[in-house]
């Protein structure tokens, strides 16, 4: 059984964007024109492993007269009776409103369980914004991006931690049987899909010399030692401003939603040519995800002074990301894997 997931705020604060976003497709219509969803719209859509039956609302308006504002709020207000779990979604860069604060009253009184989700918080823009919404007594809140899917895992968290017993069971169960999930990520032609033919034994992915011939994120999955892993390919990411067309625009946000749901990170790096400034971005991503990352060195051989090379990665990786270093006490702190896939 699905956990009954409504999703409800002040309009144009983006709750169609991540009812799309969770949905998987593009159900709802999205504009930055206020008031576009009026009726509730339902979908399927899954978070990691968990579920979920989707509603989409209309923007919520302190009224309670005849006008189609009103009968709108009616419609969101039996979207909250009917759904298991309320996720109040504020734009976090306009900070909270009188209406915000309105509508987090009546969902107190709804006695059902709430979550508070700061949107559009990608960057540093929103913090401020989100941090206020602690004043409204519902919980910390989730600083998420529909648009760009950032936050997704808190949100699974925070969706786990408070779902009926009976879905936290199936949780529990499946989870000794899930495989590792394996995000292999980094700048175009760096290694990435030889790298991944490379440890299962087979060609199972195209490669070549031509930059972006991965366009979508590929599950492979692989059986290491008895212990299931799952390896997902990813497009390369380029700087933002280089990243003009449509279809890569897509591929991007592919990229960044694997991130979001792997439990491991590897940041594949061309050893002739590491630690760029894109991969510092795309590592500094991971980590703010939560994620484990690992460094990865393709192209190894073609390193003449390993020894001295390796030394000043470690000290440059310590020193531009001391944020992704290991504890001191362990083994292998800021130590980058090194790999040839020649």
């Amino acid at each position: 059984m699905p956990l009954k997931l409504a999703i409800v705020g002040r309009p144009n604060v983006g709750k169609s964007t991540l009812f799309n976003r969770l949905a998987g497709r593009k159900l709802a219509l999205v504009d930055d024109q206020p008031g576009v969803t009026r009726d509730r719209r339902f979908a399927h859509g899954r978070l990691g492993d968990l579920d979920l039956e989707l509603i989409d609302t209309a923007g919520f308006e302190d009224v309670t007269d005849e006008s189609l504002e009103a009968r709108m709020r009616a419609q969101t207000e039996l979207a909250i009776d009917e759904a298991d779990v309320s996720l109040l979604v504020f734009d976090a860069r306009e900070g909270l409103t009188p209406l915000d604060r309105i509508f987090a009253e009546i969902l107190r009184k709804r006695n059902k369980p709430v979550l508070v989700a700061a949107n559009k918080s990608e960057g540093k823009a929103g913090d401020h914004g989100a941090a206020e919404a602690n004043v409204l007594g519902l919980g910390e809140p989730i600083q998420i991006s529909g648009e760009h899917g950032e936050g997704m895992a808190e949100l699974y968290a925070a969706l786990i931690a408070i779902a009926p017993e009976e879905l936290q069971g199936e949780h529990a169960e499946l989870d000794d049987d899930k495989p590792i999930k394996i995000a292999i990520v980094g700048r175009p032609n760096a290694g990435k899909s030889t790298l991944i033919n490379r440890l299962i034994g087979e060609q199972r992915l195209l490669t070549g010399p031509e930059a972006g011939i991965t366009r979508d994120s590929i599950s492979v999955d692989w059986d290491w030692g008895g212990r299931k892993v799952r390896l997902v390919d990813t497009a390369g990411l380029r700087k933002k401003a280089k990243v003009n067309e449509k279809l890569e625009k897509l591929s991007t946000g592919d990229t960044i939603r694997s991130i979001t749901f792997a439990e491991v990170v590897l940041l594949i790096m061309d050893a002739t040519h590491p630690f760029e400034t894109q991969d510092l971005q795309i590592a500094d991503l991971a980590e703010r995800e939560g994620r484990c990352v690992v460094f990865v060195l393709a192209k190894w051989d073609l390193v003449e002074d390993q020894a001295a090379t390796l030394k000043g990665f470690v000290e440059h990786a310590e020193r531009m990301l001391p944020n992704c270093a290991a504890p001191p006490w362990s083994p292998c702190r800021a130590r980058p894997a090194r790999v040839s896939t020649s």
